[in-house]
């Protein structure tokens, strides 16, 4: 029987994409968007021009309720979750930390650790055996940036994605012994709708950041969505608590 896939934020860039693979690889992939719909039902309609088989969920996952809901909701229309890709994420600040606006650091970590946060303690109550589940695995999206903080741009963000980090090498000691595996990728600067933003704002940010890059270009969504699909994978089923930096050779953000 196919496998069930969880994919957050999945209406645009590396999540589209993971999507994408996910029903290419014969996944039932379930879409979580917030309010793209027309974008969530393009990435649904993909899928299943190339034989897939997908649903689509609205759900804001910096909400609990709705996240609570959406789970429910997959388990009536799709059956038990195999898999999750905690993807959502984003910030709100490009500057420094003594100019960053209160309500930018709360909703950035509402968008990249408190979503990852709900959904994951959903998906664990599934899968896990301690709950009656029979394992899964769990993929959160980190970032380059939580390696160096961010400075002088977005602290903010890069604080958040470090925290990823940590639940992701925590929760992982947590449940290994339970049937469910949680690893994580750190992209680097990845061609994303995001990243044409912040070409649009600082043009110069992005060629100074390519010059640092070992192999001297960006990387592609589909690029980190082989890392992603390759750690939701049976290949991968003797590897947990890892983050592969998926960033070019570059050590820094």
């Amino acid at each position: 029987m196919s496998k069930i896939v969880l994919i957050t934020g999945a209406s645009r860039g590396i999540g589209r994409d993971a999507a994408l693979l996910a029903g290419e690889r014969g996944y039932i992939v379930a879409v979580n968007y917030l309010s793209s719909k027309a974008k969530a039902e393009e990435v649904a309609g993909q899928i299943e021009q190339r034989g897939g088989k997908v649903a689509l969920f609205q759900a804001d996952v910096t909400k609990q309720a709705e996240v609570a809901r959406m789970f429910a909701e997959i388990d009536q229309r799709l059956g038990r979750l195999d898999a999750l890709l905690n993807n959502a994420g984003g910030g709100f600040t490009q500057g420094r930390l003594d100019e960053t606006k209160p309500e930018n650091m709360v909703a950035t970590y509402e968008l990249c650790v408190f979503s990852l946060f709900y959904c994951t303690q959903e998906a664990v109550r599934r899968m896990s055996t301690r709950h009656g589940g029979k394992g899964g695995a769990i993929v959160n999206i980190s970032s380059g940036a939580a390696r160096n903080g961010g400075p002088g741009a977005y602290i903010d963000y890069a604080s958040a994605k470090a925290a990823v980090d940590v639940i992701t090498t925590g929760l992982a000691k947590e449940v290994g012994g339970e049937g469910i595996r949680v690893n994580g990728v750190r992209p680097g600067f990845t061609e994303t709708e995001a990243l044409e933003f912040t070409r649009q704002e600082d043009p110069q940010f992005l060629v100074n950041a390519i010059k640092t890059m070992p192999m001297g270009r960006l990387g592609t969504v589909r690029e980190i969505s082989n890392c992603i699909m390759w750690l939701l994978s049976d290949e991968a089923s003797y590897v947990t608590g890892t983050i592969i930096d998926a960033a070019g050779g570059r050590t820094t953000a």
